[in-house]
C-alpha cells in the first residue's frame, strides 16, 4: 500500500536576528521568498498538500504563499513542539508520514526528503531525522549516540555540556515521523528551562520506549543551513546561485563567468545562449536560443527571440523579436509588453530547463 506523505513546515518564528519589518521567510532568495524554495521542494514529494504552520506576520505568509497549502495557526510561540502541535487537527489520522522541515531551510533538495522518506518507510521505529557532519556547529544540537551507534537523543547547544559540544554530528531539524505515533509523542514533550517545548525531545521518548531512531547523514552539509540572519541570507544566495549556473551551463548555456552572473529561480535560456559577465536574469525573463546577453546587462521579465544581440542595457517587461541588437552604439528594436494578447511573443525554449536540484 502507498503511504500518504504529508509535508509540515514551521513558518511561525519572528525572526528577530534578520532585523527586518518583513516575515523571516519573506526575504527573496533568487527570486523567489525563502518560504517558496522549502514548498517546491517539499511538494515534488508529497502527496497530500503541504501544511504551513504560521504565526509571526501570519496574513502577510499567508497572502505570499496563497493556494494550494493548509495553514495551521500558533498563537504563541511556545517551541518546535508546540508548532507541530498545531497541525493536529488538520492531519490526526489523514496521513501516514508527516515529513517536518522549517520554513527558513531553503537549500533542502527533494533528492534529500526521499532518502529520508525512504529511511523511514522501512524502519520499524517512528521517526527517522537528517544529520550532517561539521565543525561548524551552526547552533544546532548535537546527536548522542550509544557506544553501539544507536541514537540514544539530541540535545540543544545551549544545555549541552563542554563534551556534548565537541560532538560534529549534528541535528538539521528535518524528521520523518509515523504520523500514528507523533500526536501522543508531543504531549508528553516536556517543558525546556527556556520555557518552550522541542522537538527534539521526542527522540528521546522513543528511545526509552525501545523504538529505532534512523538517521540521513547529509552529503552535502550546504543543504542544512538556515536563515537567521541577513549573512546566512548571502551565504544562501551565493550557494543558489551557484546551483542555477551549474544547472544551465550543464543543459546547453555558456557562462563565461559565473561569479559575476546573477540568474534568478524562474528565468528560461534557450540552448547555445553565451552569457558574459556583470549580467543579471530576473523574474520570468524568457532568452531564446543562440543569444548573446551582456556584459553589464540587467534584464526583467524580458522575453527575446533567438539570435539577439544584448550589451550594457536594462530592460523590463519588454519584447525582443528575433535577431534584435542592442549595443553601446545604437541600433535597438524593441516592442514593450502590453495587455495585448497580439502581441508576438519569442517562442520558448523547446525544454523546460528551469533548475529543480534533485
Amino acid at each position: 500500500m502507498d503511504l500518504r506523505l504529508t509535508p509540515v513546515i514551521l513558518a511561525a518564528g519572528h525572526g528577530k536576528r534578520m532585523k527586518s519589518n518583513l516575515p523571516k521567510v519573506l526575504h527573496p532568495l533568487a527570486g523567489l521568498p525563502i518560504i517558496h524554495h522549502v514548498l517546491r521542494a517539499v511538494r515534488a514529494v508529497a502527496t497530500e498538500p503541504p501544511v504551513v504552520v504560521i504565526g509571526h506576520g501570519a496574513d502577510r505568509v499567508r497572502q505570499a504563499i496563497g493556494e494550494g497549502v493548509r495553514f495551521a495557526y500558533q498563537a504563541e510561540q511556545l517551541g518546535t513542539a508546540h508548532a507541530l502541535q498545531m497541525a493536529e487537527p488538520l492531519l490526526a489520522g489523514q496521513t501516514d508520514l508527516i515529513l517536518v522541515v522549517t520554513g527558513d531551510m531553503p537549500l533542502l533538495t527533494p533528492t534529500t526528503f526521499r532518502r529520508l522518506i525512504a529511511l523511514q518507510a522501512a524502519n520499524p521505529g517512528p521517526l527517522s531525522l537528517v544529520t550532517l557532519i561539521s565543525d561548524n556547529s551552526y547552533g544546532f544540537g548535537r546527536i548522542l549516540r550509544s557506544p553501539d551507534g544507536n541514537v540514544q537523543g539530541i540535545v540543544e547547544e545551549a544545555q549541552a555540556t563542554p563534551e556534548q559540544l565537541a560532538i560534529r554530528e549534528l541535528n538539521a531539524s528535518v524528521y520523518c515521523f509515523d504520523a500514528h505515533w507523533i500526536w501522543e509523542a508531543l504531549r508528553r514533550v516536556p517543558l525546556s528551562p527556556k520555557g518552550e517545548y522541542y522537538l527534539t525531545d521526542v527522540v528521546g521518548l522513543a528511545v526509552q520506549e525501545g523504538q529505532a531512531v534512523q538517521t540521513l547523514v547529509l552529503e552535502d552539509p550546504q543543504e542544512a543551513l538556515g536563515i537567521n540572519t541577513r549573512v546566512h541570507l548571502a551565504e544562501a544566495e551565493a550557494i543558489m546561485r551557484r546551483r542555477i549556473t551549474t544547472t544551465w551551463m550543464e543543459n546547453g548555456i555558456t557562462i563565461i563567468d559565473p561569479n559575476s552572473t546573477y540568474i534568478e529561480m524562474d528565468v528560461q535560456i534557450g540552448r547555445d545562449t553565451v552569457i558574459y559577465p556583470f549580467t543579471c536574469l530576473r523574474g520570468a525573463t524568457r532568452i531564446g536560443q543562440n543569444c548573446r546577453i551582456g556584459p553589464f546587462t540587467l534584464l526583467q521579465d524580458v522575453i527575446t527571440g533567438a539570435d539577439c544581440h544584448l550589451v550594457g542595457c536594462a530592460l523590463q517587461d519588454t519584447y525582443l523579436e528575433s535577431g534584435t541588437s542592442i549595443l553601446p552604439t545604437g541600433g535597438a528594436t524593441l516592442t514593450w509588453l502590453s495587455g495585448n494578447t497580439s502581441t508576438p511573443l519569442a517562442t520558448p525554449p523547446p525544454e523546460d530547463l528551469s533548475p529543480h536540484y534533485e
